[in-house]
């Protein structure tokens, strides 16, 4: 059976996923915090124990993938972007996107 503290356990990993990733950028923040908070309302009366485990495990996988492939570029005074990279991206191949995919700033 999963317990309540199980799931509150998963929001909370969810919500310092993104605290972390999107520090400083308070639009984000905010954003993701909603999303985070919209999804497990959605699933508030879940009641079969398999589904609620699946939902947290997802939860915990989403959280993972917020902590190790979600990286702010920030805009450089030159111009350009910079990536600060942490230690939950060693090892990974970071993929940066293409000029034309960034917003143009004038």
């Amino acid at each position: 059976m999963v317990r309540t503290a199980e799931v509150l356990n998963a929001y909370r990993l969810v919500l310092r996923s993104t605290r972390k990733s999107f520090k400083g950028d308070t639009l984000m923040l905010n954003e993701s915090a909603a999303e985070v908070r919209k999804r497990f309302e959605e699933n508030r009366h879940v009641n079969s124990d398999a589904e609620v485990k699946r939902l947290v495990e997802e939860a915990k996988e989403a959280a993972g993938f917020i902590s190790t492939m979600i990286v702010q570029a920030k805009l450089t005074p030159q111009g350009g972007y910079a990536v600060k990279a942490t230690n939950d991206h060693k090892d990974l191949t970071l993929e940066v996107p293409s000029e034309a995919l960034l917003p143009k700033t004038t």
